[in-house]
């Protein structure tokens, strides 16, 4: 199991300043999309400069042109893209040849998909290899949380690995390592923090001590 910190609102200087407290307790650091309309590739280049230790996931959510915006995140160094799973599966099989092509990894971030076992049979049988429970900032103030999903997901999943995101911290952390998830991705439980680095830790011990799924 991984842990993920997703930086979405937060300067590159900022930023950086965070990796550098927290890069021994996170595995992948994920650049959000409101850091990349602000930022550009310019935070993927800087992370992977300056934290080889760590993987960059560049969260680009395509839409469309799957090969050319997933090529652009990969040359920049990312590790993962996130192509939208109620997108086009050519756009899906877009990202997925040019991820073969650099050796990387497409998440497909199944946001408001609205028939969850039968897109990801569609997905995994293109060969999609990483799928992420996403609940979104909106949906989470009206009370949604990603657990309900997380188990469909680990019920019909065949053979990917599932991220989840959507208001984990330290304390709801558990019930997500019990649903079996294999990244964990954090954002405001860490960077909202009132000691980030106290808190990328104690989530880093919750995850290192549970039992492998």
């Amino acid at each position: 199991m991984k842990l993920q910190l997703a930086l979405d609102d937060i300067s590159l200087h900022g930023a950086i300043s965070l990796g550098e407290s927290v890069r021994n307790y996170v595995d992948i650091v994920e650049i959000g999309t409101p850091f990349i309309i602000e930022e550009g590739m310019a935070p993927v280049r800087e992370f992977k400069s300056r934290f080889p230790g760590l993987e960059v996931l560049a969260d680009t959510k395509i839409m469309d042109a799957g090969e050319y915006e997933a090529r652009s995140a990969f040359e920049a160094g990312a590790d993962y893209v996130t192509v939208l799973g109620v997108t086009d599966l050519a756009t899906v099989k877009g990202c997925l040849k040019t991820a073969d092509k650099y050796g990387k990894t497409v998440v497909v971030d199944m946001i408001c998909v609205p028939d969850m076992p039968e897109r990801i049979a569609q997905l995994e049988r293109i060969g999609v290899t990483a799928l992420a429970v996403h609940t979104g900032v909106d949906q989470q103030a009206a009370g949604r949380t990603p657990l309900g999903d997380l188990k469909l997901m680990k019920a019909h999943s065949r053979s990917s690995r599932i991220f989840v995101a959507g208001g984990i911290n330290v304390d709801t952390l558990p019930r997500y390592l019990e649903c079996g998830a294999d990244v964990v991705i954090v954002g405001s439980g860490i960077r909202h923090a009132p000691d980030p680095a106290k808190a990328a830790r104690a989530l880093h011990e919750l995850i290192r001590r549970a039992p492998s799924q």
